[in-house]
């Protein structure tokens, strides 16, 4: 029997591996289980799990293919990696839609059960691609997985059907011995998990342990690799996914509000996890509210901000275009109130499970009239908890509605997270106007009688107050408002001014926000520009180029509307300026226009996030 003494242990500071396979193979649960156990052992993890745009596609079929790619490291990570080391392909089709990522010379595992003239078939191989020589470039380790599996678990008493479906668990105990990693907290999680279904919590943990003991006697790898804890911030982590971050969010401010807080939203991938999510977190506040489509989601906000309540609302894409009119009167009628879209692919349906950032245009003039909003990116998974607490800091601020751009690449990635104290976390206690007979400061508002459009002299933003306060009854709407009464007026001269109040209005939320930090030289040949779920990928390579003395930098931006206050100084310290989106230039256009710059559009509209490898050779092509 093979023993660690025969092998060769090799270090490595970052391992990028990627599970694929059928829908039904539990791939999702595979990487999970990889990526638990790495971030337990220390190492930092950057996941990209990748669903089938299709509900119901068929077995064994391209489109059918479900992957869950990871990067985990000794070394922080702000990508789920760059070209795959690993590939372990349950079915044919999982190798054809894949092996295109895997670097030559990378490590594929293959379940060669699945690989027969049928399944073949069904992902266009005129030949089985383990015996045509395709695979020569690559370090190929096919096993019957399907009957190890079978094998493993024959005295349970499991059926076929049962039995197969723990042939994940025989490919993650290969993977697990491979990287050295423990199956401790894998086995646990099964007993958790299946407490209630002895026989399948036993099977699963058989097939495990013999997918470890098979890589560790079967006598064909002769190295394992080791990859050591990583050097992160001390405190207490949790692995955390941007939608788990965006729920926990709302949690805060819920808390710092001390305000009932209403959630709501109507199923839509990939933005409905975060109603499930929040709806663990009632205790702290949250109300969350499944309406019966996107228009009531977003009025129902819009009334709940109109009573007083902190109100948030979260979609995708399409429900976007529907909240459009509510939003305007949001507008209108200035209520702090918070949009998430987490974005994806389209336009219509488009790839629902697939990720892209083409909603900037739409969060930026999505509305009809001169309506402008405040817009928001974060950058990470965990950043979704950092940039909800902003947007209402915002919100309440300068009495408005903020947009929140995520993207499906943040939503369903996932990141260590440090998790804050909710001590250290902002007051987002709001300020009601009251009654003039009790204490109220009024140092710094327009007028002294009261009105629902009193201004703060320096934000711009009206008085909030709570409908029901004696002597303070009042309407508000989306008819255009006198500037002093807060009546119905279609004077045209009014109607210019408050025009232009609303849009000096978030023009002052430049004061707010914090100045863009440059990555690097401030000034130079090229400047790359990124924003939204880019970030990741953008830093990594920059950091990579700069380290090989490249003259680049880079400056990533959370706040898109408006931009920071020295962001023309920035832009024009630099020789070129680039600018990576996952849509046809959306930013690049509004950079151009706004700063008259000639910035340069990198776009990538494939549904999938940017590769390290591929912004260095656009970056390269600059800077020559």
């Amino acid at each position: 029997m093979q023993t660690d003494s025969d092998l060769k242990f090799i270090e490595r500071d970052a391992v990028v591996i990627r599970f694929a396979g059928d829908s039904g193979d539990g791939m999702q649960l595979t990487g999970s289980q990889f990526t638990n156990t790495s971030a337990v052992m220390g190492n930092d993890v950057y996941t990209f799990p990748d669903f089938p745009a299709e509900i119901r596609a068929p077995a064994g079929t391209l489109p059918g293919v479900s992957g869950f790619q990871l990067c985990f490291s000794a070394k922080p990570v702000h990508t789920a990696g760059d070209k795959l080391q690993v590939l372990v392909a349950m079915n044919p089709a999982a190798l054809k839609v894949n092996l295109p990522d895997l670097e030559e010379g990378g490590l594929i595992i293959l379940n060669e059960n699945s690989f027969v003239d049928k399944e073949l078939k069904k992902a266009a191989y005129a030949q089985n691609p383990i015996q045509s020589g395709e695979l020569e470039k690559y370090r190929v380790f096919s096993f019957p997985l399907s009957d190890l599996t079978l094998n493993s678990v024959k005295i349970l008493g499991l059926t076929h059907s049962q039995a197969m479906k723990c042939k994940n668990f025989f490919a993650l105990g290969i993977v697990y011995w491979l990287y050295s990693r423990t199956m401790e907290q894998t086995l646990s999680w099964l007993e958790k998990k299946f407490s209630d279904k002895k026989a399948i919590c036993e099977a699963n943990q058989a097939v495990l342990k013999a997918g470890y003991n098979y890589a560790l006697t079967i006598g064909l790898f002769t190295e394992r690799y080791i990859v050591k804890k990583a050097q992160l911030p001390p405190g207490k982590y949790r692995q955390i996914t941007g939608n788990e971050a965006l729920a926990l969010g709302c949690a805060a401010v819920a808390l710092k509000s001390n305000q009932v807080f209403l959630l709501s939203g109507y199923p839509i991938t990939p933005a409905s996890a975060v109603l499930s999510h929040a709806a663990k977190y009632s205790d702290a506040g949250i109300h969350v509210f499944q309406a019966e489509d996107e228009i009531a989601a977003m009025s129902a906000t819009v009334g709940s901000a109109f009573g007083g309540g902190m109100a948030m609302t979260i979609t995708s894409g399409p429900g976007f275009d529907l909240k459009s009119e509510a939003l305007g009167l949001a507008v209108m009628a200035e209520l702090p109130c918070v949009i998430v879209d987490v974005q994806r692919a389209g336009p219509s349906t488009g790839m629902p499970t697939k990720t892209e950032q083409a909603d900037l245009m739409t969060a930026m003039y999505g509305r009809h009239g001169e309506c402008p909003v405040p817009i928001l990116a974060p950058q990470s998974p965990g950043d979704c908890f950092s940039i909800v607490i902003e947007a209402f800091q915002i919100a309440l601020k300068y009495m408005t509605p903020v947009i929140i751009l995520s993207d499906g690449y943040l939503a369903t990635g996932a990141e260590p997270w440090l998790i804050p104290n909710i001590d250290s976390l902002p007051d987002l206690k709001p300020v009601f106007y009251k009654d003039k007979t009790q204490d109220y400061n009024k140092d710094n508002i327009l007028s002294e009688k009261f009105s629902p459009y009193l201004r703060d002299a320096e934000t711009l933003a009206r008085v909030w107050a709570i409908p029901g306060t004696k002597n303070l009854e009042h309407r508000i709407g989306g008819l255009e408002k006198d500037f002093m009464t807060g009546n119905i007026s279609y004077d045209p001269e009014n109607h210019h001014k408050m025009t232009e109040i609303r849009a000096r209005k978030i023009q002052n939320i430049s004061h707010h926000i914090p100045d863009l930090k440059i990555q690097g030289k401030s000034s130079g040949k090229l400047l790359v520009i990124s924003w939204g779920g880019t970030y990741g990928s953008v830093f990594s390579a920059v950091e990579s180029l700069q380290a090989e003395g490249v003259d680049v930098s880079a400056a990533h931006l959370r706040y898109l509307n408006p931009f920071p206050k020295n962001l023309k100084n920035i832009l024009k310290s630099f020789d070129q300026i680039l600018v990576p989106e996952l849509n046809n230039g959306q930013l690049c256009r509004l950079l151009r226009a706004e700063f008259l710059v000639d910035a340069k559009s990198c776009s990538k509209i494939t549904g999938r996030p940017f590769l390290i490898h591929e912004l260095r050779q656009k970056i390269l092509s600059y800077v020559k």
